[in-house]
């Protein structure tokens, strides 16, 4: 069985999100941030729906929610890790120059 695993950086991604939101709407926030969540959990049955990064990053795609974009690596053995959750308006690639994704 795949095994899904948040890194670090996405659970600080998913806290900064809810933190965002929160402070017009808490309920908004935590459905914002439950709704990214179980969208991930699809990945365990279907690690490649998402899309490749790019051509250069193969293992790395993306899986979209709403405005958002949920950054994953498919690892060799199948397990996947998310790496992060970006806003739609983020330059993601020049994220990943700079982090060396």
């Amino acid at each position: 069985m795949v095994e899904l695993n948040w890194t670090e950086e996405a659970q600080t991604w998913l806290q900064r999100i809810y933190e965002y939101i929160a402070q017009d709407d808490e309920l908004a926030a935590a459905r914002v941030v439950q709704g990214i969540f179980d969208k991930a959990q699809h990945l365990t049955a279907f690690p490649e729906m998402g899309h490749i990064c790019s051509e250069e990053q193969r293992s790395v795609r993306i899986l979209l929610y709403g405005h958002y974009r949920i950054a994953y690596l498919v690892k060799p053995d199948r397990d996947i890790d998310v790496l992060g959750v970006f806003h739609g308006s983020l330059d993601i690639q020049a994220y990943f120059d700079v982090n060396g994704i």
